[in-house]
């Protein structure tokens, strides 16, 4: 079995979905977006297994005849994205054989846990780039999508050196999951806002139009034809 190294990243992620289905509990789903929980950045060692992470949270269960996910990936941010792996309704995750990686690449996440997650194998330098986790989750308005960095290096930090990356790593990680759940609670508060000034407008318009027909009734009862003299 390949060696795995990489600075941790998994719990950040773990707080940050942790956060988002929270969030999601406790606000309710009125047609929210894609809302993705990764690490932007990934150091892997030369020669060994990276695993590169990609989580997403919805307000809808993931229905595989309509699901549409992809991997793809570009050596800078110039060049053309190639597609790496997809997701096919009836084989599931399918990598696709790019010269680039062959079959390296392989899928460890869990379609049911919204993890699209995929290690890459012997990894060389020439791995080094952006990485795209893309996902439509209908009926969510917008897709969800991911840019993750990938760093390949030749030998081990110093344990003060990783030390001193995880510190930052888990600050970094922990800001980051804040700024996420602020953007998203700010976005539930405005729309339970808007629905509720729709909603207080649709009775008072209802008010409106039961005083109206009480008035004219009542207008209707209180009328009679004059008595012959």
């Amino acid at each position: 079995m390949l060696p795995t190294w990489t600075l941790p990243q998994d719990k950040n992620i773990g707080v940050q979905l942790m956060c988002l289905t929270l969030l999601l509990a406790l606000t309710g789903c009125s047609g929210m977006d894609v809302i993705m929980a990764s690490t932007k950045n990934v150091t892997a060692l030369n020669g060994t297994e990276v695993k590169i992470s990609c989580i997403f949270q919805s307000c809808y269960k993931m229905d595989p005849s309509v699901f549409v996910m992809n991997w793809t990936f570009q050596e800078t941010k110039n060049d053309t994205e190639k597609m790496l792996m997809k997701f096919d309704k009836k084989k599931g995750m399918v990598p696709l054989r790019l010269d680039h990686f062959g079959d390296r690449v392989k899928f460890v996440g869990n379609l049911e846990k919204n993890d699209m997650s995929i290690t890459l194998s012997e990894v060389e330098v020439k791995d080094e780039g952006y990485y795209h986790c893309n996902i439509i989750n209908h009926p969510d308005r917008n897709a969800g999508r991911n840019n993750i960095t990938l760093l390949v290096v030749l030998e081990l930090s110093t344990p003060e050196d990783t030390t001193n990356a995880v510190a930052i790593g888990a600050s970094v990680g922990g800001a980051l999951a804040l700024l996420i759940l602020s953007m998203v609670v700010v976005k539930c508060l405005r729309h339970h806002k808007k629905q509720e000034l729709i909603s207080e407008e649709k009775m008072e318009e209802e008010e409106k139009l039961e005083a109206e027909v009480v008035t004219e009734e009542g207008t209707k009862q209180g009328y009679s034809l004059p008595e012959d003299a």
